[in-house]
């Protein structure tokens, strides 16, 4: 399995654990953590220092060291524990997808609805919750994602293949937050396509010259 090495931020992954994610968020972070043991323990660890906090807790605010003192309690920083069994290929052409998108999926993943949204992009809605919306995509290699920032924030999860943004690289099971201060144009790698789980909060905001024309035709 390949390593990891963009992580979900802390903050996240601790609502996450507190329930308090949107279900288009919650799918992917559950995926995220299906291939990511450092994300697992994190919120393993979040959701210990939440019971530590309620056994604590008096009707008075927490003291602003509260959480450090519990993570201290609790071992400090977590250290990875062994990923579970990758899975095998499962239907999307072939593709190996983590067992929490699996199961949200459903057993006939083949007859899923692909449509093309630009040239060497493909698109598989998944789930809307008012305007935070789900959704594969397919990224050809070599293809560049139109430049654009973002309304609010964008989560990209890379399932199958990599990407590049700017000098950073994205490979299978990195998770990339991006929000309106990032104005970016991801390209896939060469080789297999680029499959990603991305979940936006808002439509994405084209900044290219194309992009700019674009903007009120197209709802990305």
């Amino acid at each position: 399995m390949t390593a990891v090495s963009h992580h979900a931020p802390d903050d996240l992954l601790f609502a996450f654990a507190c329930g308090n994610l949107r279900p288009p968020e919650a799918l992917l972070l559950s995926t995220h953590m299906d291939l990511d043991p450092v994300a697992r323990r994190r919120v393993g660890l979040f959701e210990a220092v939440g019971g530590v906090l309620l056994e604590e807790a008096e009707e008075a605010p927490l003291d602003p060291g509260a959480l450090e003192r519990c993570l201290d309690r609790l071992g400090g920083q977590p250290q990875a524990d062994p990923a579970p069994a990758e899975p095998g290929p499962a239907a999307t052409d072939g593709y190996r997808l983590p067992p929490a998108l699996r199961r949200a999926l459903g057993p006939d993943v083949g007859a899923l609805p692909w449509r093309r949204v630009m040239r060497g992009v493909e698109e598989l809605p998944l789930s809307k919750d008012g305007d935070a919306r789900a959704r594969l995509l397919r990224i050809a290699p070599g293809v560049a994602v139109l430049r654009h920032s973002h309304r609010g924030a964008e989560l990209t999860l890379v399932l199958e293949g990599a990407y590049r943004d700017g000098d950073q690289r994205f490979g299978r099971g990195d998770l990339q937050y991006a929000d309106g201060s990032v104005d970016h144009r991801p390209v896939a790698e060469a080789g297999p396509p680029c499959l990603c789980f991305v979940v936006t909060e808002a439509p994405i905001r084209f900044t290219g010259p194309v992009g700019r024309f674009l903007n009120p035709f197209v709802r990305f």
